[in-house]
């Protein structure tokens, strides 16, 4: 019985940390890039069953992608989607993984390592900033990442800039994240800068929505 309470105890703990943290950190995220922590990388690979929406097959599935060409994985983290994607385009395509985390760009790395593939480029820039301009691509994803960038108008011209005209940009976002941002958020912020709604697959609690530019 004893033992029972304690772990109770620890349960409700482990649970309110964690609270603390998811508010801790959607709140300083509006302020500044706050990213998830390196060493939580772990956590961030996962594919949430209850967010099939955001999966990274159900992402891949809606970009249209032939073999050869160059996406963007923005906020890439620790390859969640760098890796299938870097298969879907093949030796002749590329894929630039950027993070504002060398760690993560570490970790991407050494799993392309593993996994034998070599069409992945890192790069270890901020978004929001205008330092995406020396890249240009097909398609570009940002999973998870839109409400981590303080200036997410400006991430966004960077982002339609960078794509070659008729390219394709997919946001997915999950309840599961403290930064989840609405679907009628993301179209009022992409709806002046040329976006224009071309798929979306999911619901309020998991989804992808596709852009073209």
């Amino acid at each position: 019985m004893e033992g029972e309470r304690m772990y109770l105890s620890y349960s409700i703990g482990i649970i309110i940390l964690f609270s603390i943290i998811w508010f801790a950190w959607k709140f300083t995220s509006r302020k500044k890039n706050v990213p998830c922590p390196s060493w939580l990388y772990w956590a961030v690979e996962l594919e949430n069953p209850f967010a099939r929406s955001s999966q990274s097959k159900s992402i891949i599935s809606g970009l249209d992608i032939e073999e050869g060409m160059t996406i963007l994985d923005i906020g890439c983290g620790p390859g969640r989607i760098s890796i299938p994607l870097a298969k879907a385009v093949a030796e002749h395509g590329k894929i630039i993984s950027v993070d504002i985390q060398q760690e993560m760009l570490d970790i991407v790395q050494r799993k392309a390592l593993k996994a034998n593939v070599h069409n992945i480029t890192v790069v270890n820039i901020a978004m929001g900033e205008g330092k995406l301009g020396d890249y240009k691509a097909d398609r570009a994803v940002l999973a998870a990442v839109l409400g981590e960038i303080p200036n997410r108008t400006t991430a966004l011209k960077e982002i339609y800039n960078s794509l070659r005209p008729g390219g394709i940009l997919a946001i997915s976002e999950t309840m599961f994240d403290p930064h989840y941002q609405k679907k009628q958020t993301i179209l009022d912020l992409v709806k002046a800068i040329g976006f224009a709604e071309v798929g979306f697959i999911g619901n309020k609690l998991a989804y992808t929505v596709y852009l073209k530019r």
